[in-house]
């Protein structure tokens, strides 16, 4: 299972190498709407792939049938360089993930390479302590946190691109009696942050992506889509869709402002072009 600082380190160093270059049987009700989203990937799923062979991955990608990614890291391309290796597959880079020490850091070159690149979300996926140098959150934190997401949200607004957040597990423990995320949604400004919902995350915490997509229904506008497994007595994993222990079917159903979603998968037990295609298979037969 990867853990979130496991991918704040990716991502930092991802971002910091491109900046110095340059189950679903409710499918055909998806999100409540009449015409289908495109198919999306969070690339972070094809990560290790990326890193090797950038444009054979991306052609893999377009291949196996979606049409959207979502950006974890650029691989030392430089925002042109980068877009025209999406779009020669015929996909569209609508996303991309940074972590809020980077984004802090390089916070006015990474919106430029995100204008750039033509994405029209930038969003945070690991967040931080006001100290660096400590690596355990409080609700001080969290709040401070918050207050940054609001500044970049307004920055990122002046540029045409919206901020959002992108959770983990750790978002839903309870610190002085108040629930991170339920604080996270409460204190920071829809206008300026909206939601990526992580569903696989969500369920691992013992939490209901449902109850949160009916309560605050115009806070999501990006899914990630992911299932895991859940046994007792193991740690959970990720796994190819319809394999896990996520039930997608009510999630779609009440994900109704859901603009773009993006299945991830973060460990394999095959290679990760064959699950990313088994994957693709299962939301198609589905009528996803």
């Amino acid at each position: 299972m990867m853990d979130p600082i496991s991918r704040r380190r990716f991502l930092k160093h991802a971002a910091g190498a491109a900046i110095g270059g340059a189950v679903v049987s409710a499918a055909p009700f998806l999100l409540g709407k009449t015409q289908r989203l495109p198919l999306g990937i969070q690339l972070y799923t094809v990560r290790d792939l990326m890193a090797k062979d950038l444009y054979g991955t991306l052609r893999d990608v377009a291949a196996a049938g979606f049409q959207e990614v979502e950006a974890a890291g650029y691989f030392g391309r430089t925002a042109a360089q980068f877009k025209q290796a999406v779009e020669v597959q015929g996909l569209r880079c609508v996303s991309a993930h940074h972590s809020l020490a980077d984004l802090l850091a390089k916070q006015d070159e990474l919106i430029q390479y995100g204008h750039e690149l033509g994405i029209k979300y930038l969003i945070c996926a690991a967040p931080r302590a006001k100290d660096p140098s400590s690596k355990t959150l409080t609700l001080d934190d969290w709040k401070w946190d918050f207050e940054q997401f609001n500044k970049i949200g307004e920055k990122t607004r002046a540029a045409g691109i919206q901020f959002g957040y992108h959770n983990h597990v750790g978002e839903f423990k309870t610190l002085d009696g108040v629930l991170v995320y339920d604080e996270l949604l409460r204190q920071t400004d829809a206008k300026l942050v909206t939601m990526e919902m992580d569903c696989g995350w969500v369920v691992v915490a013992g939490f209901q992506p449902v109850e949160y997509l009916k309560k605050y229904p115009n806070r999501y506008t990006l899914l990630h889509v992911k299932d895991v497994v859940m046994k007792p007595g193991s740690e959970p994993r990720s796994t190819e869709l319809g394999r896990g222990s996520v039930d997608y079917a009510p999630i779609f159903a009440a994900a109704k402002h859901v603009q773009h979603y993006f299945y991830e998968q973060e460990e394999f037990d095959m290679p990760p072009v064959e699950a990313i295609r088994i994957s693709v298979a299962y939301l198609k037969e589905s009528g996803f």
